[in-house]
């Protein structure tokens, strides 16, 4: 595919960022209980960046988790660090230089695959060490609450006439809720390049896009939205699993005759170099804490599904997610 070329300024600003992102780990690092070497028992002391700012799907999968391995006493002190920037790269790119370190894991997921692609980041996940797909979740689609559509048919019919006079709006380009637009799109007989997208940095300022009615539609995560529908102040049409989530009386994607399915899915990677005894204790300990009642707990609370992948089979599903992606991101001219 091709992609924009990187300028020198970008570049820079991207060295910038990624140094002081250096130095905010660095910081964090040195408020934890006292290390002789990155090398030390993992149970001891772990840092979670979460590849985004506080408040977004990744700083909550990192706190959850963080809550979740104290809860359980897995680790000894867990602290999470923010590395906002270009749909989770300025993140990774840091987390590459980090070598050896088996004290810090980095929170991945599909708003990272699509901002490789996006990015045309100069690194990617062969670059470091995947350590597990842990969970995903799923997106929904929204009006406002007094929208003339009251259905997702009503919504694509209009859509599917005039296809430039339904502005969507979600995430970042790239991201989980750009792309199933794009998929249903496509699925409802759509060029995904004709439809007007105005990318938001989260669910919180797509959602204020709705209600001022810059946008008629938005796709977001649900637990981005729950309160926002429970509420009555915006309407679900949609919900983009496979099936509906427990407890929600909101109707697929699927059962509504559009052939789309896609999950946002979390995950965590492990820094290059680091041993493979270090890697494994790592593995270990998310696989108990996969197991424990905290974090079924967590998995109820949120209607977030179990996805856990390791290994080859983790392997094969990026490279997977990876041109999937790609081929999206080609049919939007992106």
């Amino acid at each position: 595919m091709s992609k924009t070329p990187r300028t020198p300024l970008r570049r820079v600003v991207n060295v910038v960022v990624g140094v002081c992102a250096v130095a905010i780990v660095a910081s964090a690092t040195a408020l934890s209980i006292s290390r002789s070497s990155a090398a030390e028992d993992v149970s001891a002391n772990l840092t979670l960046i979460a590849p985004a700012g506080p408040g977004g799907g990744w700083d909550g999968f990192a706190r959850e988790q963080q809550q979740a391995l104290r809860a359980t006493g897995l680790v000894g002190n867990v602290q999470v660090v923010n590395i906002p920037g270009a749909a989770g790269t300025i993140g990774l790119g840091t987390f590459t230089t980090m070598t050896g370190r088996s004290d810090t894991l980095l929170v991945t997921g599909s708003g990272m695959t699509g901002g490789i692609a996006l990015n045309d980041s100069p690194v990617g996940f062969d670059d470091v060490q995947p350590v597990a797909k842990f969970a995903e979740d799923y997106d929904v689609i929204i009006v406002p609450a007094d929208s003339p559509y009251t259905t997702l048919e009503e919504l694509v019919d209009a859509w599917a006439a005039d296809p430039k006079s339904i502005p969507w709006s979600g995430g970042s380009a790239g991201t989980i809720d750009h792309l199933l637009i794009a998929e249903l799109a496509q699925a409802a007989g759509i060029q995904p390049a004709e439809l007007t997208y105005i990318p938001k940095s989260g669910g919180g300022e797509a959602i204020q896009a709705l209600l001022n009615g810059t946008v008629d539609a938005v796709a977001t995560g649900y637990n981005d939205v729950s309160d926002q529908i429970e509420a009555g102040r915006v309407r679900a049409l949609a919900v983009s699993g496979a099936e509906e989530l427990e407890g929600v009386d909101i109707p697929t994607i699927m059962s509504q005759g559009y052939d789309v399915e896609v999950a946002n899915w979390r995950g965590l990677l492990a820094a290059p170099g680091v041993s493979d005894e270090a890697f494994q204790q790592q593995l270990e300990i998310f696989s108990e804490l996969r197991e424990s009642d905290e974090w079924q707990e967590v998995l109820t609370r949120l209607s977030w599904e179990d996805s856990w992948l390791t290994g080859p089979e983790l392997d094969a599903f990026l490279v997977e997610d990876m041109a999937r992606t790609e081929a999206l991101l080609e049919e939007l001219g992106l």
